[in-house]
């Protein structure tokens, strides 16, 4: 009998059986635990998500608009608030912008962040026509992601405000979950949702005949900002993140 028969390896040293389908629930765990450690427990608390289309081209105007909102909000959550700016009281940056991590609006978004200097976060996820994690991403905050659920999460756990550009089955997705969430009041808290490009949403959604077929409230319809103006996105984003009060961070 071999020494390595005497001394089988610990499940938690196996990568083969971490890697097995009994061990998909680990998998999830740990996909939970890690960005928790990584952003909640070091104060990364509060989020602007921007979602949108990986087939956009950065020249694009929804690219271009991308970049420019996240350039001036990360510009804005870096100044001092005596300099009325949106910084923690230690002067740190409170807000972050988080996208996908994937080309397009995502990139956009986050290059704009980069651009103010300023930390933005990338929560990626494996596919076999994604290429990764995109250069803009600050380096100690992008994460890669195996499971859509787990992704979900933390796209909206720590979300203060969520800007929706044009895009696919992948941002229909994301949005239609967030106003379930809210509409069910699985999200309690104030979550403005910006749709850009209001002709786009408008033309590609017909919300009245929703309202009239009492597929949703009318009332339902005030979980939405529709802008196609920069200078008003960052208004409502202004507006509403600085009237939120600092809170010491906790875990989930």
């Amino acid at each position: 009998m071999s020494t390595e028969d005497l001394h089988p390896k610990a499940p938690w040293k196996d990568i083969e059986w971490l890697e097995s389908k009994e061990a998909r629930v680990i998998r999830m765990m740990a996909e939970f635990v890690a960005p928790e450690t990584q952003l909640i427990n070091k104060g990364f608390t509060d989020t602007v998500v921007f979602f949108g289309s990986a087939r956009t081209s950065l020249s694009e105007p929804d690219c271009l608009a991308a970049t420019e909102i996240a350039r001036r909000l990360s510009e804005w959550a870096i100044t001092p608030r005596a300099e009325g700016g949106g910084a923690r009281d230690d002067g740190s940056q409170r807000f972050h912008v988080c996208t996908g991590a994937g080309p397009g609006i995502m990139e956009a978004s986050n290059k704009g962040a980069h651009e103010a200097e300023a930390g933005n976060i990338g929560l990626g996820i494996e596919l076999p026509f994604e290429p990764g994690i995109n250069k803009w991403v600050s380096p100690d905050l992008g994460f890669q992601f195996k499971y859509f659920a787990m992704r979900k999460f933390w796209f909206v756990y720590p979300a203060k405000a969520i800007l929706v550009f044009p895009g696919g089955f992948g941002t229909l997705d994301e949005l239609f979950e967030v106003l379930t969430l809210i509409q069910t009041g699985k999200i309690s808290k104030k979550l403005p949702i910006i749709l850009w490009n209001a002709e786009n949403w408008k033309r590609l959604i017909d919300w009245d005949l929703l309202i009239e077929t009492g597929m949703i409230s009318p009332e339902d319809m005030d979980l939405l900002h529709f802008s196609s103006d920069v200078d008003e996105v960052i208004s409502i984003l202004f507006e509403h993140l600085g009237s939120l009060p600092e809170v010491v961070p906790r875990a989930p």
